[in-house]
Parts: C-alpha cells; sequence; structure tokens
C-alpha cells in the first residue's frame, strides 16, 4: 500500500441517522395555523340586515322602505356621523314611521264605474283621494262606504307597522354608527338581533289578526270590488 495515498472515510448509516438535536431543530418547520384557529381570531361580522331582516321589508309600505334605503346612507354619511347628520338621520326616522302609520289607515277600491279609487279610512267610512263628483254621483259610485271605517284592528297594525320599521332601521349598520357611536358589543347585538324578535311578535300578530285592508304602497293591492 502507497503511504502517501490519501484515505476517505464514508460515514456509515447510523452516523447519517445520528444528526444533531440542533440541526434537527433548525430545519423543522413551524407547525401551520389551524382554519379553526384562523377562524377563532378573526371573527366574522354579521351583516346589519339579515335575510331575517329582508322578509320583515314586505311587510312595510314599499315606497317608505325604498326612500329609506336611498337617503339612509347619505344622511348618515355611511355610519361617520357629525351633529347634522344626526338631525337629519332622526328627521328621517320620524317621517318614515310616520308615514308606516299613516298609510296603515289607507284604502283602495274600484268604483261601480270601474274605476279605481284610493282613500283614507275614517271613523264614519271611505274617504277617495281621487274622486271629484257630487254626493249624488258618490252615492251612485260607491255602494256602502261605512265597512271601510277605522277599526281597532287598523290601530295595531300601525303600531307593528311602526314596530317593525324602527327595528330594521336600528339595525343598518350606518344608522347604529351614527345614533350609537359609542355602543358596546351587548348594544350592539342587541340592535342586530332585534329584528328577529320583532319580526316574530309582528308575524304572529299579523297572521292572527289578518286585515282586510289594501293600503296604499304595500305588496297586496288587490282593491275592494263594489
Amino acid at each position: 500500500m502507497d503511504p502517501n495515498a490519501v484515505h476517505i472515510q464514508m460515514p456509515t448509516a447510523a452516523s447519517q441517522e445520528e444528526e444533531p438535536s440542533s440541526i434537527q431543530d433548525a430545519t423543522k418547520k413551524p407547525p401551520q395555523q389551524t382554519d379553526a384557529a384562523a377562524t377563532r381570531e378573526t371573527p366574522v361580522r354579521r351583516p346589519a340586515l339579515s335575510c331575517a331582516s329582508s322578509d320583515l321589508l314586505k311587510l312595510l309600505p314599499t315606497g317608505t322602505v325604498l326612500a329609506f334605503q336611498a337617503l339612509a346612507p347619505s344622511f348618515s354619511n355611511h355610519g361617520v356621523c357629525h351633529e347634522a347628520n344626526r338631525y337629519l338621520v332622526l328627521s328621517l326616522l320620524g317621517a318614515c314611521t310616520a308615514s308606516c302609520v299613516l298609510l296603515s289607515f289607507t284604502d283602495s277600491l274600484v268604483g261601480r264605474d270601474g274605476k279605481l279609487y284610493h282613500g283614507a279610512a275614517t271613523f264614519w267610512g271611505f274617504y277617495p283621494f281621487n274622486y271629484t263628483g257630487t254626493r249624488e254621483e258618490r252615492e251612485a259610485t260607491f255602494k256602502d262606504l261605512s265597512r271601510f271605517r277605522i277599526t281597532a284592528l287598523d290601530f295595531v297594525h300601525a303600531f307593528f307597522s311602526a314596530l317593525v320599521f324602527l327595528a330594521v332601521a336600528l339595525a343598518d349598520a350606518s344608522i347604529q354608527g351614527c345614533l350609537f357611536p359609542d355602543a358596546g358589543p351587548d348594544v350592539r347585538e342587541l340592535l342586530v338581533n332585534l329584528p328577529l324578535g320583532a319580526g316574530f311578535l309582528s308575524s304572529m300578530v299579523f297572521m292572527i289578526f289578518p286585515t282586510t285592508r289594501k293600503s296604499i304602497g304595500y305588496t297586496d293591492m288587490t282593491p275592494h270590488e263594489q
């Protein structure tokens, strides 16, 4: 054997398996975060107007709902309110609530002449807005208007219509940010879930005590026949 030859010693299989713990720890990858943990850390905010709130809107006058949805974002400045915005929001809520109450006392019917008449219910009967004939012509056109007079049920429906509107309106995120900027999580949860309770209560009342009114602006606009 040549004494000047270079000898290279190959590591054995056992030595290859035994790596220093420091190297193993350095090469280990940190465990990835599970989806459940990520979900817990970043909770998803529920929308202010849920599907249940959308169903409640069917119990309200269409024009009033459209006016509120169109004006609320601008009046509330998308939740970043100044003092003037708060007055505008309160005025909008008051006007829309009054509209829900007043429209609950309206009705519509088709006269003997085949024309459609809209009007308001009174304690004595029905007063058509779009009729300009004489008293004798009115008696010939309308058979019996006393059956359309105001009853206690009309006041019940007017109250619950206003309740449903206020519940849905206060569930809007921009309205909450404007009127309740410093509200805690408990108050916000109450405002988010308020339409559910109001909708359940109002639906029960409307189902047990249905109204026969064909009010202006509501979904059911099939007029009464004379």
